[in-house]
């Protein structure tokens, strides 16, 4: 019986520490997260870049990871011309401030939409990911899957980083 007694108190003072932690998904992180996420949408519909740029940790892009991989029937058709080209490759001059400049300069309309959003968080870090599409005068130009990371700073939830990749347009006929 002593025993028990001991393994009891040792499992109660072991797990406490545990509750303490920050909940999971808490429904109001979750909701945050996911207001980031709409305002992306929304800057991008509206260009307006001042409300997109505020979404990011870091006024500096190159300090934001923004990088995206071809898939291979889109690398393929690319080397046809360009034997070089790299499924993944960093290119220091694209980052969310060149994209968002190119929405705001551009003359075509422009909308992302995200669809089966999942977002996972302790309050203090966060992920999201879901499938997009990414239309230009209603078309689209390709789609994929896109990630974040995100972290909680006191001004707000931040985006850190943003990876995705890019399939061609579904041919429909």
């Amino acid at each position: 019986m002593h025993l028990k007694r001991i393994a009891l108190i040792a499992s109660i003072v072991l797990a406490s520490p545990l509750a303490a932690h920050a909940e999971q998904n808490n429904p109001k992180d979750v909701a945050a997260i996911r207001d980031v996420v709409e305002k992306f949408r929304t800057s991008i519909i509206n260009r307006d870049k001042a409300t997109f740029v505020a979404l990011f940790f870091s006024e500096k892009p190159e300090q934001v990871v923004w990088q995206f991989s071809n898939d291979d029937a889109r690398i393929a058709r690319f080397r046809k011309t360009k034997p070089e080209a790299r499924k993944a490759r960093h290119l220091p001059g694209v980052n969310y401030l060149t994209f968002i400049d190119s929405i705001v300069s551009g003359k075509n309309t422009s909308e992302e939409v995200f669809k089966d959003v999942r977002v996972d968080t302790d309050g203090e870090i966060g992920s999201v990911a879901f499938d997009y599409e990414f239309l230009s005068n209603g078309k689209q130009t390709n789609w994929g899957r896109e990630m974040w990371q995100l972290v909680r700073t006191e001004e707000g939830w931040k985006i850190i980083s943003v990876i995705w990749t890019i399939h061609d347009p579904v041919e429909i006929g």
